[in-house]
């Protein structure tokens, strides 16, 4: 556990770093709204397409190498984004940081699946929950001293020797069981096609709007094409022997409502995350240091949260009081951040971080063990890659849409406020119709504009992210009313040696 939490916390402090320093990244580089979407969007698109196929490796092939793998193509991806000297390349590298993202997310999942019983399972969720926590409280912090110190291409070499320490306590401390490697052809095809079906929505919904309306035959055809490819997906998984995302485990309905619900708290969690940040700089005017501070509250209630939520479920046996409470709270803190303007006292935003924070804390680990509990030790990874890889869809198409809602009304807003002080909207945008980030140097009356155009854009953005997530309580209460307690065994039937529910050792 201790190399497992060490590539966790790795990968989630680098992201977490870098969410902050993002504005001036764009800004330095020239870059638009668009494009500061789409460096987000590239990370969560090669994670979410990749983690199903980690996640079924991780069922055949040796677990630790894998996880060794995924570090070492994250230290890949992160000194070519350090390295980067425009939005395409920092675009690539930021890719290649999806796809090892996707690996520890399947893999530390999947390993914590295959040694330790869901019944005592709660507790370590909660570890993870608060380790993932701290780095989130840490790393907007520390991306803005980096940035405002040494600059934004060191909030990506800091998590070069986290790596590497990483890699080593993986080494000195993970010990699995050793397995043969199976004998069996992987589902190259069913990667493919999944991978595919995706990325579509994701296409779709970055270019409808803007190069073409959202109902025209452009959008017609990526509906058809996404109909076209995620049939012959379910055909092909359906038909392999061993399919990247076996269709099978969806028979079972927690699995089902659960995998609706990931992508509610997909939306919810990662938009909220991205936007944020986004809504202190761009729409308050903060440094990327007073924006990771504006954030701890958020960060810190979803530290206790996940810490002691893991504790409760294991010692109740049940995950379903815990679900559902944090659900509600996590739609509670989205829809009052729907209402915020560029007038809304910190204060008010600081309580509605806090209510999102307690729900993503309850949720977020839970979700998985929900699942993991109804499937056995050999479908673990499979099974727990399923659920992260719709929670991942979930955020990366809802990243994009809600990151198209933005751009359309920080245009519109933008128009009107510099129409009333006189001033010609171009000087925002360069004559390329798209607003540039970079406002220095601008008279203040026109950063002033900048700034509440983009605060009372926000609030739409969130109410958007509350109205999915809303699904997420709805699929969470039909769960409730079927859910089962946790078992105290690690396969679906138990052993031997733990049969006999007379001797308490034993059971």
């Amino acid at each position: 556990m201790i190399g497992l939490l060490a590539a966790l916390f790795t990968a989630m402090i680098s992201t977490t770093i870098v969410s902050t320093a993002l504005p001036t990244i764009i800004a330095e580089l020239d870059g638009t709204q668009r494009q500061y979407t789409w460096v987000i969007t590239a990370s969560l698109l090669t994670m979410t397409i990749t983690t199903p196929i980690w996640g079924k490796l991780s069922d055949l092939y040796n677990k630790k190498m894998l996880t060794q793998l995924a570090i070492v193509l994250f230290l890949i991806g992160s000194l070519t984004a350090g390295l980067a000297g425009s939005i395409g390349v920092l675009m690539i590298a930021r890719a290649l940081q999806g796809v090892a993202m996707g690996g520890l997310t399947a893999l530390v999942q999947s390993i914590m699946g295959s040694i330790i019983a869901p019944r005592e399972r709660g507790r370590y969720a909660g570890y993870m929950g608060a380790v993932m926590a701290v780095a989130t409280v840490s790393g907007p912090l520390l991306g803005g001293l980096i940035t405002d110190s040494l600059g934004w291409r060191w909030c990506f070499f800091v998590s070069l020797p986290l790596a590497v320490i990483a890699l080593i306590v993986l080494q000195l401390k993970l010990h699995l069981p050793t397995h043969a490697p199976a004998k069996t052809r992987l589902d190259y095809l069913g990667a493919v096609l999944v991978s595919i079906t995706a990325a579509l929505p994701m296409l779709w919904v970055t270019f409808a709007g803007s190069d073409y309306d959202w109902i025209s035959w452009q959008s017609g055809v990526f509906l058809a094409a996404f109909l076209i490819v995620g049939f012959f997906a379910v055909v092909v998984e359906l038909r392999a022997p061993t399919p990247m995302i076996p269709l099978r485990l969806l028979g079972n309905s927690t699995t089902i409502w659960m995998i609706v619900a990931s992508v509610g708290i997909g939306v919810g969690m990662f938009g909220s995350g991205v936007f944020l940040t986004q809504y202190f700089q761009l729409g308050t005017g903060a440094t990327p240091t007073q924006a990771g501070l504006m954030t701890i509250p958020m960060i810190i209630a979803q530290l206790l949260s996940a810490t002691i939520g893991g504790l409760i479920v294991s010692r109740i046996g049940r995950w379903k009081p815990v679900m559902l409470i944090g659900s509600i709270l996590l739609l509670a803190g989205l829809t009052g951040l729907g209402t915020i303007t560029h007038d809304t006292a910190y204060w008010t935003v600081a309580i509605y971080m806090v209510l999102m924070g307690v729900g993503i804390g309850a949720l977020v680990q839970n979700v998985v063990l929900a699942v993991q509990n109804t499937v056995d030790v050999k479908d673990v990874g499979s099974a727990s890659a399923a659920v992260a890889f719709f929670r991942s869809l979930g955020g990366a198409v809802g990243v994009t849409v809600l990151g198209a809602v933005l751009t359309n009304h920080v245009g519109s807003n933008i128009a009107d406020d510099l129409a009333e002080i006189g001033v010609d909207p171009s000087a925002l945008s360069g004559g390329s119709g798209e607003t540039r980030l970079d406002i220095t140097g601008l008279p203040d009356a026109i950063q002033t504009a900048f700034h509440h155009a983009y605060a009372d854009a926000f609030g739409s953005v969130f109410m958007i992210a509350a109205l999915v997530t809303a699904t997420a309580v709805i699929a969470i209460a039909i769960a409730v009313a079927r859910g089962s307690e946790l078992r105290s065994t690690i396969g679906m039937a138990p052993t031997a040696s733990a049969e006999s529910p007379e001797d308490p050792k034993k059971s």
